[in-house]
């Protein structure tokens, strides 16, 4: 594929130890990341509020395309050992004006943010706090879990300090709800995994009390 042939020509790789921060928008120059290996979650610079978590093979940085100062706002910290490759700005836009491929790919990405930004909304709109950090976290370990012989697993990435950013309600309450469903054998959890059971999967659909 021509495009991303090219797009593989201009990409800088960079190795990024866990915990280190990647500045997206104080860098000199703005640049789009592709994130080849590990996981990093995207923060709100300016409050410290988890935005969302970009795993293996998504990018991130992709406001310094259309929005240099809300890219300005945005930092990502890497959550386990990661590599990134980086594209500046300016180029990305030229490849996408040449490429209609890589445009359409880059719409694909902002469609799938948009619809988990829209559950959100309607998650905070209508379901309790117990019903929306349950879910969550069901939609964490299929997104970023791997198929066991009887369970789905995750390595436990996230503080409950952001899974409480993620879903609009406080680490006390996370705290709480996590130690009810480990006593109630719905989720195992431990400091470096989260997992849960296939055969118990129909215990996450959660409705309103």
């Amino acid at each position: 594929m021509p495009a991303m042939m090219q797009l593989c020509e201009l990409l800088e790789m960079e190795s990024i130890s866990k915990g280190s921060i990647i500045e997206i928008g104080e860098r000199e120059k703005k640049c789009v990341f592709f994130l080849k290996q590990g996981a990093v979650k995207i923060v709100n610079s300016t409050n410290d509020v988890t935005k969302y978590v970009v795993q293996k093979g998504n990018i991130f940085g992709e406001l310094s395309l259309y929005d240099k100062d809300a890219a300005s706002e945005e930092l990502a910290l890497a959550l386990e050992d990661s590599i990134i490759c980086y594209i500046e700005a300016d180029l990305m836009q030229e490849l996408i004006e040449k490429h209609k491929s890589l445009k359409n790919g880059l719409l694909k990405i902002y469609g799938l943010r948009i619809r988990k930004l829209e559950t959100r909304l309607q998650d905070l709109l209508y379901k309790d706090s117990k019903a929306r950090i349950s879910e969550f976290i069901k939609a964490y370990v299929e997104e970023f879990g791997e198929d066991k012989i009887d369970s789905i697993e995750a390595k436990n990435l996230l503080s409950h300090k952001d899974i409480a950013n993620l879903t609009n309600t406080s680490r006390q309450t996370v705290s709480n709800v996590l130690s009810n469903m480990r006593k109630a054998n719905e989720i195992k959890y431990d400091v470096k995994y989260i997992s849960f059971s296939k055969i118990k999967d129909e215990k996450y659909n959660t409705t309103n009390e």
